[in-house]
C-alpha cells in the first residue's frame, strides 16, 4: 500500500503498476516519535507524517517537496531507512507548457524508481481505469478549507454541524481528469497527465493561486471551517484574506496534527454550529418557575439560579476541583442554598464551560453562546464581548439581538489568560486580589518583552532581582494581557459597546490596560465572572431573546 500526502501525488500512474494507493489520513494520539526525530518547530503535520512512518505504518510512501516541510521528513526518512520505499517527487508550482514538461519527467522518474522496487510494469488501460471524477450535489455544505485535514476532522464536523461536509483542504480537493488522455500514447500521455495534475484547482503554494477565491464565493456555502497547522503560517495569511472575501459565517481552528486539545476544539465547533444555527443553542422552552446555569470551568465553577422573569434569585463561584461533576453539583447546592430553594424546585438545568458534556444530568451550550446571551441581558447595547477565563480568552461579536456573528479565541498557550495571571502572582508572592490592586499603583510603564508564560516569569524573576517595585512589574503583565487581547480583537474586528467577563474581570487593572490599549471604554458588570452561567440559566428558561424584546434585563438583587 502507497500512502501519499498531496493531492498532485500521480496516484493514477501508480495504479497503473498495480499498487493500492490511500492518503495518509491518521491523527496520532501522541507525536513522540516525530517529535524525537524532528526539529521542534517542524509543523504538527510533518511530525505526524514521520509519527505514521516511524511506527511501521507508511511503509511505501510518496512525498511531494511542496514545502521544505516535506524535504525534511524525506531527508529523516532516508536516514532511518524506516520505509521500503519512499520517494519525493519534484513539483512545479506555476502551471505552463514547460513546467508541464517538467514534471512530466518527474512522474517518469517515479515510475521508474517504483518499477525498479516493486518489480512490476507499467499498465495503460489500469492506468486509464484508475481515474475517479468526484461528485457532489447541488446541496447547500459546510466547506473545510485551508490546511490538510484528514477524514476525523472531516466527521467530526458533519456530525456536529449536522450539514454536509466538503473538504476542500489539500487532498480532499484533489480532481484530476482523463479528458484528453485517451489517445495519447508514450511521452505524450504522461506529459497530457502532467497537465491534469497541474491543473487541478491550486492549493495555497502555488505561484498562481487566484483562483482559489471561487471557493469563497459559491452560492451554495452555509459557512466555511478554516483549518491551520501549528507552525505553519501560509494558510493563515489565506486565512485573513478570506475573511474579507466570504460572506458565509467562518471560523478558524488550529491542530498540530494529533489528536490533541479536544476540549477547545469543540467548543469552537460547537459555539459555531450554533452561530449558523445547525445545533439547536436554546432549548424549549420549560414548564416551571427556577432554572439554573452551571459554567464548569478550568480555574472555577460558577452556577446561577434565575425565576422565569430572569431575577438571580441565587448564585455561587467556587474553585473547580475534584472533577467537573463533582464541581458542578457542589456549585449549584451553593447557589440553591443562596436562593433558599430545593432541588426539586428547579425545572432545568444547562451547563456551559470546558467540563459541560461531563456534568450529567442536563442539556449544555457552549460557552461562546452563553457569555454572549448573559452579555446581551445585563447591557442589550453590549457588541463586542471579551471573555478572559481560567486557560482561554475569547472575543465575541454580538448582533442587535444578541446572536453571535462571529468569534475569535486564543490558540493552546496560557498567555493572556487567568491562568498566567495566577502564575505571575504566585511568582511574586501575591493573591490575585492583591495583584489587582498593585496594577493600579504603577509609576514606570513597564513593559514584559515576552508573551511566553515560561518565559515572563523568567523575567519577571530577573525584574523582582533588580528591585523593581511590584507595581510596576504587575503593569507590565497587565499589558501583556491586553496586549493578546488586542491581537485576538484584530484577527476578528471590534465594535463599541464592549463588555468584559469571566474572572480577569475583576482585575481593574487588566482592564484598564486593555482600554488604553484599545482606545475604548469597557464595561466591567458586578456579575462578570458569572455571565456565563447567567447565559445557561437564561437559555434553560427559555429567555434567550427576552432582553431583545424589552431591553430593560433585570439586575440582579444580589451577588455573592
Amino acid at each position: 500500500m502507497i500512502r501519499y500526502v498531496c493531492k498532485y501525488t500521480p496516484v493514477e500512474l501508480l495504479r497503473g503498476f498495480g499498487a493500492e494507493c490511500a492518503v495518509l489520513d491518521e491523527a496520532p494520539e501522541s507525536l513522540e516519535l516525530g517529535e524525537r526525530a524532528s526539529h521542534p518547530n517542524l509543523c504538527g503535520f510533518g511530525k505526524a507524517v514521520l509519527q505514521a512512518a516511524l511506527a511501521g505504518r507508511a511503509d511505501e510512501l510518496v512525498l511531494v517537496n511542496c514545502c521544505d516541510v516535506m524535504r525534511r521528513i524525506y531527508d529523516v526518512l532516508i536516514q532511518k531507512g524506516c520505509c521500503r520505499f519512499v520517494y519525493l517527487l519534484d513539483l512545479p508550482h506555476t502551471d505552463n507548457d514547460c513546467q508541464r514538461r517538467r514534471f512530466a519527467r518527474e512522474i517518469q522518474k517515479l515510475g521508474d524508481a517504483y518499477a525498479a522496487t516493486s518489480g512490476q510494469t507499467f499498465d495503460r488501460a489500469r492506468f486509464l481505469a484508475a481515474f475517479e471524477t468526484p461528485c457532489h450535489g447541488a446541496e447547500p455544505y459546510i466547506a473545510l478549507l485551508g490546511a490538510r485535514a484528514g477524514s476525523a476532522l472531516e466527521n467530526r464536523l458533519s456530525a456536529a454541524l449536522d450539514a454536509p461536509v466538503r473538504n476542500l483542504t489539500c487532498v480532499g480537493s484533489r480532481a484530476v481528469s482523463p479528458a484528453g488522455l485517451s489517445g495519447a500514447e508514450g511521452d505524450a500521455l504522461i506529459t497530457a497527465y502532467a497537465g491534469a495534475l497541474l491543473s487541478q484547482l491550486p492549493c495555497r503554494r502555488m505561484e498562481d493561486h487566484a483562483a482559489r477565491r471561487a471557493l469563497f464565493e459559491d452560492p451554495a456555502l452555509l459557512g466555511v471551517v478554516y483549518h491551520t497547522i501549528k507552525f505553519c503560517d501560509y494558510y493563515g495569511l489565506e486565512y485573513a484574506a478570506a475573511q474579507k472575501l466570504c460572506a458565509a459565517p467562518m471560523t478558524r481552528i488550529e491542530t498540530d496534527g494529533s489528536a490533541q486539545s479536544e476540549g477547545q476544539l469543540s467548543t469552537r465547533i460547537e459555539a459555531f454550529a450554533e452561530t449558523l444555527g445547525r445545533r439547536r443553542a436554546a432549548p424549549a422552552p420549560a414548564s416551571g418557575d427556577y432554572f439554573a446555569g452551571v459554567d464548569s470551568g478550568s480555574a472555577s465553577t460558577d452556577a446561577v439560579i434565575i425565576d422565569r422573569q430572569g431575577q438571580l434569585l441565587g448564585s455561587s463561584i467556587l474553585p473547580t476541583g475534584g472533577g467537573a461533576r463533582k464541581s458542578a453539583a457542589l456549585a449549584l447546592d451553593a447557589a440553591l442554598l443562596d436562593a433558599g430553594l430545593a432541588r426539586s424546585k428547579i425545572a432545568r438545568v444547562v451547563a456551559t464551560g470546558y467540563g459541560r458534556e461531563n456534568i450529567g444530568g442536563g442539556e449544555s451550550v457552549t460557552e461562546i453562546s452563553c457569555h454572549a446571551r448573559g452579555a446581551h441581558f445585563l447591557r442589550p447595547g453590549v457588541r463586542t464581548v471579551i471573555d478572559i477565563g481560567g486557560q482561554d480568552s475569547k472575543i465575541i461579536r454580538l448582533d442587535g439581538d444578541g446572536r453571535v456573528l462571529s468569534f475569535a479565541m486564543n490558540d493552546k498557550c496560557a498567555a493572556g489568560t487567568g491562568r498566567f495571571l495566577e502564575m505571575m502572582a504566585r511568582t511574586l508572592g501575591l493573591t490575585l486580589e492583591e495583584m489587582s490592586r498593585a496594577g493600579l499603583e504603577w509609576r514606570e510603564d513597564l513593559t514584559i518583552s515576552s508573551t511566553c508564560t515560561v518565559f515572563a516569569e523568567s523575567e519577571v524573576v530577573s525584574l523582582v532581582a533588580r528591585n523593581v517595585p511590584t507595581p510596576d512589574i504587575v503593569h507590565g503583565l497587565n499589558k501583556a494581557v491586553a496586549a493578546k487581547v488586542a491581537a485576538l480583537l484584530g484577527r476578528l474586528g471590534g465594535e463599541g459597546e464592549y463588555m468584559m467577563t469571566g474572572g480577569v474581570a475583576q482585575n481593574e487593572g487588566v482592564a484598564r490596560a486593555i482600554e488604553a490599549r484599545l482606545g475604548e471604554k469597557i464595561t466591567v458588570c458586578p456579575e462578570a465572572q458569572l455571565c456565563g452561567a447567567l447565559g445557561a440559566a437564561l437559555f434553560a428558561a427559555g429567555l434567550a431573546e427576552k432582553s431583545s424584546i424589552d431591553k430593560e434585563p433585570q439586575i440582579p438583587r444580589k451577588l455573592k
